[in-house]
């Protein structure tokens, strides 16, 4: 995969997809942009496939659109379907931020279920700073930030820490560089010893249940308990709880980035 500005590998049950285009930061490009779409459908598309890290190559994770490119601003047009592949991702969805984040690479991480970052990284909505609006992060991000914190860092364009991401909701976890990797590997473990249709009803219910008016939640999410119950995965999982044994889909544990307990 020589030349390629995005690399993708599969390992007991885990996709890597690394953004390898570290001689302009890993900056949205539209060539970036298509080589990300490609792997991601290949991804979701892999059986073999349960869960999906997404990291990039060199010091930083994403700087955000290629503003070298000559048409730049229609590198737009790409980003709001690979923003929606990674949300409505049935698979989970673990960002492994190798460094800093700007912009645009911040909607990437919003988008992510899990983003674990490095405590040395940092992260900064610039968009104001150079005249234009952090228009379609805004859907994925507004849906992590605090209101607070994201009017904060929207409207200054101020750098803030990587601690600080974690507190307002853009990051799960905020690490000691040298744990960064065994933190991704807890995080895949655990998501391996899920169900996939457990955990992909699971996401919509993270995202759809707080809206719901309490009544109708109730009867609809025991429904859906009812439904899981007697469903084959389900019935499966029951039966290797009360038999002491791992389920069907936990034959696969091993990961890109190792077990986890």
């Amino acid at each position: 995969m020589t030349g390629r500005l995005v690399r993708h590998a599969k390992a007991g049950g885990v996709a890597t997809i690394t953004l390898d285009s570290p001689h302009n930061r890993n900056a949205l490009s539209a060539g970036l942009l298509r080589e990300l779409d490609e792997a991601l459908t290949w991804a979701l598309g892999e059986s073999g496939v349960r869960v999906i890290v997404l990291t990039g190559a060199g010091p930083v994770f994403c700087a955000g659109a290629d503003l070298k490119e000559p048409k730049a601003a229609q590198v737009t047009t790409a980003f709001p379907d690979i923003l929606s592949l990674i949300w409505e991702s049935p698979k989970p969805v673990v960002c492994r931020l190798n460094g800093t984040a700007r912009a645009g690479g911040l909607g990437l991480v919003a988008a992510c279920d899990f983003a674990i970052a490095p405590e040395t990284a940092s992260f900064a909505f610039t968009e104001v700073r150079l005249g234009v609006v952090p228009a379609m992060i805004a859907v994925t991000c507004l849906r992590r930030l605090d209101p607070r914190a994201a009017a904060e860092y929207f409207l200054t364009g101020e750098v803030f820490t990587a601690r600080r991401a974690a507190e307002i909701g853009l990051l799960t976890r905020a690490v000691p560089d040298e744990d960064l990797d065994a933190t991704v590997a807890h995080y895949t473990g655990m998501l391996l010893r899920g169900g996939p249709e457990a955990l992909a009803i699971t996401k919509r219910l993270v995202r759809e249940v707080p809206a719901m008016p309490v009544e109708e939640g109730l009867r609809q999410m025991a429904a859906l308990s009812a439904q899981r119950f007697t469903s084959e995965e389900g019935q499966e999982g029951i039966r290797a709880f009360m038999e002491k044994r791992p389920p069907a889909w936990g034959a696969v544990l091993g990961t890109t980035w190792g077990d986890a307990s």
